[in-house]
């Protein structure tokens, strides 16, 4: 019986997209159990991003403004919050990390 296509939300845009039967199958004769999290454009951009690059060339770091979730002042981070998680200034970081490791 072959898979019936399926509606699934992207984890970077919240889009909706559609995950076939044709890639069902492509995803089962690779062995890959997980379906895919994100659309096809998102999943472009996030191999872009995270493919190699020639030696001595290197990506632009990009902040992206946040308020700290203990001290509540404004701090920027090297990745996208998805608001999952608390995120902290680099002090609060630290002290954070002292506490759980018990220094």
């Amino acid at each position: 019986m072959a898979p019936i296509d399926k509606l699934l939300h992207c984890r970077d845009c919240g889009q909706e997209f559609l995950w076939t039967g044709g890639e069902q199958q492509f995803y089962m004769s690779k062995g890959l159990t997980n379906q895919p999290c994100r659309c096809t454009a998102c999943r472009a951009v996030y191999h872009q991003s995270t493919a190699p690059l020639p030696a001595g060339v290197t990506r632009a770091r990009v902040a992206h403004p946040v308020t700290c979730a203990a001290c509540g002042r404004p701090t920027t981070v090297p990745f996208v919050p998805r608001g999952t998680h608390p995120v902290y200034c680099t002090e609060c970081f630290s002290r954070q990390q002292s506490v759980a490791s018990g220094y």
